[in-house]
């Protein structure tokens, strides 16, 4: 887990960078297949004892065509803590679809993933409700639902605001399992695999 999410986040980022298009009326971007890449900081409330940590979030959405006012996608993200505080600390990869709906320049979304956390506990490890054994890590599944809004901020670039609610399991508490809500605060470059219409059709083509 260590290795890979550290180079999933990298590769999220790099594909950032390539050229973007954003911007085109609700009607015509619904129905061509786009690639959203973003990056995010976010802050977790991990659900044990208070436990709270900060780290960095990337991600990639790919848009499905479609004919609806609804605009589907897939979507893949991972979360890496830099700052892992006190308490517990999740690095995870998810991955699940998500629907999103434009009102001019707000893109509002709901989104539904499912994947994998390891979680790190800090200060020495969390001891068992037993007292038998002390965890310094365990892995679990995680389910994660939630939403949030892309808000358009020029042709090319977006203002991100994410939350989750994450449900994962644990040794160390008596039930069993935990619930994180992370928040995510980011930028998001989308472009579109169709090229943008002639605005003057009757132009002699170089």
């Amino acid at each position: 887990m260590k290795s890979w999410i550290p180079a999933t986040l990298f590769a999220c980022l790099f594909a950032s960078t390539l050229p973007s298009a954003f911007g085109q009326s609700p009607a015509s971007a619904t129905k061509e297949l786009t690639l959203s890449a973003w990056g995010a900081a976010t802050g977790t409330y991990t659900g044990l004892g208070g436990g709270k940590n900060v780290g960095a979030t990337a991600g990639v959405d790919i848009g499905i065509p479609h004919f609806t006012s609804f605009v589907p996608s897939v979507e893949f993200r991972g979360t890496w803590p830099f700052y892992r505080g006190n308490t517990d600390s999740l690095e995870e990869a998810l991955g699940g679809v998500r629907v999103s709906r434009f009102y001019g320049q707000l893109h509002p979304y709901v989104d539904f993933l499912y994947g994998r956390t390891e979680i790190h506990y800090e200060d020495g490890g969390y001891i068992n409700p037993a007292g038998t054994f002390l965890y310094t890590s365990s892995p679990s599944n995680v389910l994660s639902a939630g939403g949030g809004v892309d808000i358009e901020w020029s042709r090319s670039l977006a203002l991100k605001a994410d939350l989750q609610w994450q449900h994962y399991d644990s040794p160390v508490v008596v039930s069993g399992h935990l619930n994180a809500v992370p928040l995510s605060i980011g930028v998001v470059y989308t472009f579109h695999f169709h090229s943008r219409p002639n605005p003057n059709p009757n132009a002699s083509q170089p």
